[in-house]
């Protein structure tokens, strides 16, 4: 199912057999296709995931990726911070910036933005008006939702005459459908397990299939990572002849906590290469993990300084500070106070427990939890038991690979000998939550970006 923000045009056109000339058509033909992001378990091979069946795509749509200067980012937790806040320092620096991330939290068309404006309602109709008749002559290996979406936003930027692409992977690298881009700079985020069903289940299988974004000759960096993952992503690089510099290795890096009457508890990061020098810089989102997001954003933007853009440091500075990025430690409502957070992993999960307790003052923390089936729920719930106070589990609405609360809840009771409370529903679920704090406490959400969707429209409405 795609979830996007009404759309002010009422025009009804049929998605299956015409053409697509409204945007309820063009949403209605995007919902259709196959979506492995709904999906409980999906075989992970060539077949399913097929980066020839998305060159030819992209063949047939004139090979708008090649007419981008592209910086292409992998990894397991962070891509997205680290793709916005280097979007956003290369926007305040005067260029044209496509920006193209996953999932969405609210509207389908989060994914795809220039210069921080989403897709437009018209484009996107446009786009998939141009696709529609050029997947269906591909018969019964048709492109997929999410193929149809990166098709989308890299004829969007091509049309759109951007500077610099800032493209996150979906999952994995080497068969992802982002991977078809032949890109200026790559960047590795921490690596970690997660999709262990289709990537594998060891830090080794799961850093190769990142590493399968490497181009020859083509610079990469990368934050510091496990050493398994580390030796698999130096051997790739040998392999495939890139330069590969690690932050805190290669490139001088640091960062530090600090807290002050005037700002609070915050870090800061120094990053220094023969070309940049970023001393004492306050990292705009919450958390040490975003410390390390921000040093990596900083080296890509040093490497692309080196490949002859124009990089006014000061204003690159200025446009982090106001780096704003939804789903993320992000307050939404302070009465009660609701924050809301993307998490749907081990590490991720103890990044956040971590980034509540610096940054955020509560008396106690109710926390109303809803994951993927396929999702390590054992782990995460692992690291919420050590700071909520209280739980309620939940099921993420329309998505059929929710995990049953019943099951969520006696992994909780099992590890922490505590009840957990049950709700059929989020709507009921937040409800419990505000009918259980008062004025110093803190009600968290997190699991799924689609909880966190869901969360936002609910509150919102």
């Amino acid at each position: 199912m795609v979830t996007a923000a009404r759309s002010r045009t009422t025009r009804v056109s049929s998605a299956g057999g015409g053409a697509i000339r409204s945007y309820e058509s063009a949403l209605k033909y995007l919902g259709e296709q196959t979506n492995y992001e709904l999906m409980p378990r999906v075989r992970y091979n060539p077949a399913m995931f097929s980066l020839e069946r998305m060159h030819r795509l992209m063949k047939k749509l004139g090979d708008p990726q090649s007419k981008v200067r592209a910086v292409h980012i992998a990894g397991t937790k962070g891509k997205g911070s680290t793709a916005t806040m280097l979007a956003t320092m290369l926007r305040s620096c005067g260029y044209k910036v496509g920006l193209y991330t996953s999932p969405h939290i609210v509207d389908v068309r989060e994914r795809i933005q220039v210069n921080g404006e989403m897709i437009s309602q018209a484009a996107m109709t446009r786009q998939i008006a141009r696709l529609k008749p050029i997947a269906e002559k591909m018969g019964d290996d048709r492109p997929t939702f999410f193929e149809l979406v990166t098709a989308m936003a890299l004829c969007h930027f091509a049309d759109s005459g951007v500077d610099v692409a800032v493209i996150e992977t979906g999952m994995g690298g080497r068969l992802d459908s982002t991977n078809v881009v032949n890109p200026a700079v790559c960047g590795f985020t921490s690596i970690s397990l997660d999709h262990t069903h289709q990537l594998g289940t060891s830090l080794q299988e799961i850093a190769a299939e990142k590493a399968g974004i490497l181009k020859s000759n083509t610079p990469a960096v990368s934050v510091a990572q496990e050493p398994e993952a580390r030796e698999v992503l130096r051997r790739a690089a040998r392999e495939t002849n890139a330069p590969l510099m690690f932050t805190g290795d290669d490139i001088e890096f640091s960062y530090r906590v600090e807290s002050n009457r005037q700002d609070g508890c915050h870090t800061r990061i120094c990053l220094t290469t023969p070309r940049s020098r970023f001393e004492h810089i306050p990292v705009p989102l919450m958390g040490e993990h975003q410390a390390v997001n921000c040093g990596l954003a900083l080296a890509l933007l040093d490497q692309l300084k080196g490949q002859g853009l124009a990089i006014d440091d000061q204003r690159a500075m200025s446009g982090l500070a106001g780096v704003y990025l939804p789903g993320r430690m992000e307050i939404i409502r302070e009465d009660p106070r609701v924050l809301v957070d993307g998490a749907h992993n081990p590490a991720s999960m103890r990044a956040l427990m971590r980034a509540i307790g610096q940054h955020i003052p509560y008396d106690s923390m109710v926390m109303v939890f809803g994951c993927a089936g396929d999702k390590d729920a054992d782990g995460m719930i692992a690291e919420i038991a050590t700071g909520a106070d209280k739980l309620i589990f939940t099921p993420i609405s329309n998505n059929p690979r929710s995990a049953d609360p019943k099951l969520l809840a006696e992994i909780y009771e099992r590890r922490s000998g505590r009840v957990a409370q049950l709700a059929a529903s989020l709507a009921e679920a937040l409800q419990g939550a505000c009918n259980a704090v008062s004025r110093g406490d803190l009600i968290c959400v997190c699991g799924s970006f689609g909880l966190v969707g869901e969360t936002k429209q609910i509150l919102g409405n």
